[in-house]
């Protein structure tokens, strides 16, 4: 076959060798070939592997031969930007110091999965993968202060990249301007003999590319459409954090103010710049009348730390806005028993907002009763919110 989108047949010649063909079915025979196969990505070879998208081809990108024969297949100038392959959710640690929420949130809440997430990094040479590289290597990583990151959610891909133990780069396995390959036989009919191995794993789930999305701060856009749509991104991009009590006069209002001002001092940032970030606190009531006042009792306790609760609106709790909360905090089992009543499949999103036991309902109480009340959501909301940061600061 001649080279991609050229036509020396001296490096038509170059370029042919036998290509191992894999079939990931057989479970026996593709352990005892992976070894085979990561070893010899690792020295330089083009691996052609299946992802739940499309087909890729697969190169070490500390490896100078094997990028610039990846660049052929490609007929890809010198400049352009390959996405780097995960073979674990938290290997982008490696390649980010200091991601934005969004695109960590992003990357918690759809990887595994067919989005790449293009990031910005002022310094790749301080990352962890740049302290390994020259900057020839760091340039088939970081394009212009970016780096494309996909973690595919697909078994043969997972375990390949993780077991590479080397950054690695991958590209569709087509000829620039025609299709991605969603199927074995015409990945391989495009790259027999271009590449050492080829890694047969049939038919692929999506029959669309994965869709690619560029985040800088807490901005976000999609850069190729794809297997997600904007809708599912919009929604992924946010997180809802949801209090539910009993009329959603009380303790969930209470709750939810106190959650949102923490949150923005954690974030360092205001109340009106937690939306830009994809924040969103609001409260509901089980049996709460819609439009209605935040009770007295609460009206005073919060103005007293300097809240005014005066333009709340009581509302019911719906199966919409369970559906569209990451994390709903109860004030009592009761309520968590409600939620899940509603929408069952909740159960790993709604907890008690302290775990060690209800926050008792102050309505027509004295206002030591609510001074006693908001201490203890105060002190709870501290908790859950270290808890909900520290899960978006992670991968």
């Amino acid at each position: 076959m001649g080279d991609v989108g050229g036509d020396n047949p001296r490096r038509a010649r170059k370029l042919w060798m036998p290509t191992k063909i894999i079939n990931s079915s057989d479970t026996n025979a593709y352990a005892a070939a992976l070894g085979e196969v990561t070893a010899a990505l690792r020295a330089g070879a083009l691996v052609l592997f299946p992802t739940e998208t499309v087909y890729g081809v697969a190169a070490n990108a500390l490896h100078a031969e094997a990028m610039t024969r990846l660049r052929e297949l490609k007929n890809a100038d010198a400049a352009r930007p390959f996405t780097v392959h995960l073979g674990r959710r938290a290997d982008a640690g490696r390649y980010l110091i200091s991601p934005s929420p969004v695109l960590r949130r992003l990357a918690r809440k759809a990887w595994p999965g067919p989005l790449t997430l293009v990031g910005h990094e002022d310094r790749p040479e301080a990352t962890e993968v740049g302290q390994q590289c020259g900057p020839s290597e760091l340039a088939n990583i970081y394009h212009q202060q970016k780096v494309a990151l996909r973690f595919p959610d697909h078994p043969v891909a997972q375990r390949l990249l993780g077991e590479a133990q080397v950054p690695v780069v991958a590209s569709s396995a087509n000829a620039r301007g025609l299709r991605p390959p969603t199927d074995f036989a015409a990945a391989l009919r495009a790259m027999e003999g271009r590449v050492e191995f080829a890694i047969d794993a049939a038919r692929t789930r999506f029959n669309a590319a994965s869709t690619v999305v560029e985040v800088r701060g807490h901005e976000w856009a999609v850069q190729r459409p794809g297997a997600l749509d904007e809708r599912t991104l919009r929604r992924l991009a946010r997180s809802l954090v949801l209090m539910v009590c009993t009329g959603n006069s009380c303790r969930s209002p209470m709750a939810e103010h106190m959650f949102r001002q923490q949150l923005a001092r954690q974030l360092q940032c205001t109340l009106a710049e937690l939306p830009l970030a994809g924040y969103e606190v609001a409260s509901a009531g089980t049996f709460a009348p819609p439009g209605g006042a935040a009770s007295r009792g609460s009206l005073d306790e919060m103005a007293r730390r300097g809240v005014d609760l005066g333009e709340h609106r009581s509302r019911p709790l719906t199966v919409e806005l369970i559906q569209q909360a990451e994390r709903i905090y109860a004030m009592s089992p009761e309520h968590r028993t409600a939620v899940l009543a509603m929408v069952p499949g909740a159960a790993g999103r709604v907890e008690l907002l302290d775990p060690a036991g209800p926050v008792s309902d102050p309505i027509g109480g004295s206002p030591e009763e609510y001074r006693y009340c908001a201490a203890h959501i105060e002190r709870a909301v501290a908790a859950r919110l270290k808890e909900f940061l520290d899960e978006d600061r992670n991968w």
